[in-house]
């Protein structure tokens, strides 16, 4: 159970956030949700791997709903995708009670969770309220991708 005061950072944290960092939030949460349901399961604590499991499908769950379908294009279809994929995995490890897709989820996560962070905080601001500020293209943290890197594809079918 979280204790008071880390309830009430959390909430503070949350109620001051801006949208750009409650979707890192959610995201955060979500890997912190698998990596306690893959500590459950080497325990064999079944109860506690379930809850931990439900909590990272809610989470990708809202990740879902918060797309923009209207602006995000391509982008926001594959995230469709890929969260759909997700909660997949997310049910085959819990009925199943086994680990590879839990560690490809969080693996999944940590890789959308870590380019979330590469999103300038300043490109939510509409250039009215910008007040003369320079906003970032997405040029500017495109270096976070390494777009030589080897793709390696992950399969949630153990």
């Amino acid at each position: 159970m979280v204790n008071t005061a880390q309830r009430q950072y959390l909430e503070a944290e949350v109620l001051g956030a801006s949208p750009v960092k409650l979707v890192e939030i959610l995201y955060r949460a979500a890997v912190e949700s698998v990596a306690a349901a893959r500590r459950h399961l080497r325990s064999g604590e079944i109860r506690e791997r379930s809850s931990s499991i439900t909590k990272a499908s809610a989470i990708v769950n809202e990740l879902m709903l918060s797309l923009d379908h209207s602006r995000g294009g391509d982008i926001s279809r594959n995230l469709v995708e890929l969260y759909a994929y997700m909660q997949t995995c997310l049910i085959e490890a819990n009925t199943r009670q086994i680990d590879p897709p839990l560690a490809e989820v969080e693996q999944l996560l940590n890789v959308l969770w870590d380019a979330w962070r590469a999103v300038p905080q300043t490109l939510e601001i509409s250039p009215r309220e910008n007040h003369g500020r320079e906003t970032q293209a997405p040029e500017t943290y495109a270096a976070a991708f390494e777009p030589d890197a080897e793709y390696v594809p992950i399969s949630c079918a153990g």
